[in-house]
């Protein structure tokens, strides 16, 4: 909003100038996002501990010390993020773009599912609330309205095609039917595997803060028609703007691990969770690097891989392959303390971070 208004008016303010720059408006929503958090989060906190009281009701199954450490602690933290996001991404970006609005549309409509999922925990007083068939039903839509949005503002060339890693402009061309598709699981996918592996303080928040840090860049690069070339990946103009998003993300990531960080004094809950998953995944799907976010995200594929293992394995042959699923809960029944699992699984989002960004150059 501040491009579209003070922008125009660099001609004579030469200060406005500034505005011009997707690394400056980043910045901005980084920083805005950051204290929009720092400043409403323990005023949101403070109202959903009035409201839930008891908390986000808690496994019965799970590690003895989430019964005694997490119970009363309030959940739909995530709410103070999606504000801030909201907020920040309006104040900051080019409001004309169509891939912020259509990734904000995935965004907030997955928030809403989690929000209603939360409350129905919540009031409910149980772990398990809206079934796992309507919320999927519901994400799918929602999933293959954007897609179709996105492509319909995407180049032609390109509007239907993935990108193969490692590899100097070969891409497959799926073919809208088939790409449509395609997309739509790779947006619902990475909005269920984040919320899977939001199960420890901290660590989807820290996880998805490094894998966004990454897609800010990528975003930014490949709506750089000079960095596309440099490069051999794909142009796509407009979508540089979701940096701008991106930094949102990050910044309001970044304020909410304050509150979130080990022990958490408010989880983010379906609400987040399911928005910031679901919030990548359509970045990736916009900026053309669909495969590179199962690698950026490798964290997340790891834990919904341990959960659709656990429980086939499981049907099969009535064994359990980990002590617990996801993945996380198996080495705190190990005997690994929380805070070093949430440390130990950030490592390794930060080298499966790295590999995804080498991605871009080892051609």
């Amino acid at each position: 909003m501040l491009y579209n208004f003070l922008y125009p008016l660099a001609g004579d303010f030469k200060i406005f100038n500034l505005f011009k720059y997707l690394t400056f408006r980043t910045g901005g929503a980084v920083v805005t996002a950051l204290i929009l958090v720092l400043i409403i989060g323990p005023k949101i906190i403070a109202w959903l501990r009035k409201k839930q009281k008891e908390g986000q009701p808690i496994r019965l199954d799970g590690p003895e010390s989430h019964l005694e450490n997490k119970k009363g602690t309030p959940t739909m933290g995530g709410l103070m993020m999606l504000i801030s996001i909201a907020l920040s991404t309006l104040l900051w970006a080019d409001v004309t773009n169509q891939y912020v609005w259509a990734v904000s549309f995935v965004t907030f409509m997955y928030g809403l599912i989690g929000l209603v999922d939360d409350y129905i925990k919540v009031t409910k007083k149980t772990s398990d609330a809206m079934s796992a068939r309507m919320k999927l039903v519901l994400q799918f839509a929602i999933a293959a309205y954007a897609v179709w949005w996105i492509s319909s503002i995407t180049p032609s060339d390109i509007a239907y095609t993935v990108a193969v890693p490692f590899t100097k402009n070969f891409v497959i061309n799926l073919g809208q039917p088939l790409y449509i598709i395609f997309a739509m699981f790779v947006i619902v996918g990475a909005s269920n595997a984040v919320n899977l592996t939001d199960g420890l303080d901290g660590l989807a928040t820290g996880s998805m803060l490094v894998a966004t840090s990454v897609f800010l860049l990528i975003s930014y690069i490949v709506g750089n028609a000079v960095f596309t070339n440099y490069l051999q990946v794909s142009y796509v103009p407009g979508v540089g703007e979701l940096a701008v998003f991106c930094g949102a993300i990050v910044g309001a990531a970044l304020g909410f691990l304050w509150f979130n960080a080990p022990p958490a004094s408010v989880f983010m809950g379906d609400t987040g969770s399911l928005a910031l998953g679901g919030a990548i995944g359509a970045v990736s799907v916009a900026a053309k690097h669909e495969i590179v976010l199962a690698i950026v995200g490798g964290l997340f594929v790891i834990e919904a891989c341990s959960v659709m293992i656990q429980v086939g394995v499981y049907k099969l042959t009535k064994k359990r392959v980990f002590k617990m699923a996801p993945i996380h809960h198996h080495f705190e029944k190990k005997g690994w303390a929380e805070t070093k699992v949430v440390v130990r699984f950030w490592i390794v989002s930060i080298i499966l971070a790295i590999a995804g960004l080498a991605t871009l150059k080892l051609r």
